[in-house]
């Protein structure tokens, strides 16, 4: 099992009278997005499922990025994802169908940060994910074979780690 876990990018803070649930991209944020979806290409990363936070700023970075993804996969965009706390996306992680292989979860710091800590029993970057989250990072955590309902108890690998700076500009 294969699950990506994508922080969104950098969201404007303009408009200080705006929702922080309707923020959208910064300038910055939708180039930091656009060489994930790149590196998406590249690297054949596909998940057959994908999980996003109702936030204008997760919508808005999807967005940026789902062109990458072939055949497009099935796309949930749900309000519980919209939190800071890693427990309900364990949660909701638990409630997908094991017939599903691959995930990609679109959300939220420190929620996406934490959730990844507490999935990842190894790596060789896990350290350095541990200390820092960028907004647009994309984390891969491997999973023997077995059940999302197990997801919480079984330790996983984090496989990489990519933060948008490292990829260039675009």
């Amino acid at each position: 099992m294969h699950l990506w876990l994508l922080r969104h990018a950098k969201s404007s803070w303009d408009d200080s009278e705006i929702e922080d649930r309707d923020r959208p991209l910064a300038p910055r944020g939708g180039r930091a997005a656009d060489r994930i979806r790149d590196y998406l290409v590249a690297a054949g990363i596909r998940p057959a499922l994908v999980l996003c936070s109702s936030a204008l700023r997760a919508r808005e970075t999807l967005a940026r990025v789902l062109p990458a993804v072939e055949p497009e996969p099935d796309v949930r965009i749900e309000s519980s994802l919209y939190t800071f706390d890693a427990a309900p996306l364990l949660h909701r992680l638990g409630e997908i169908p094991d017939g599903i292989a691959s995930v990609m979860l679109v959300g939220h710091n420190p929620a996406i940060q934490e959730l990844a800590v507490m999935l990842a029993a190894r790596g060789d970057r896990l350290d350095q994910l541990a200390q820092k989250y960028p907004t647009a990072a994309l984390a891969e955590i491997e999973f023997p074979a077995g059940s999302w309902h197990d997801i919480g108890k079984m330790p996983g690998e984090l496989t990489r780690f990519v933060v948008p700076r490292e990829l260039g500009q675009h």
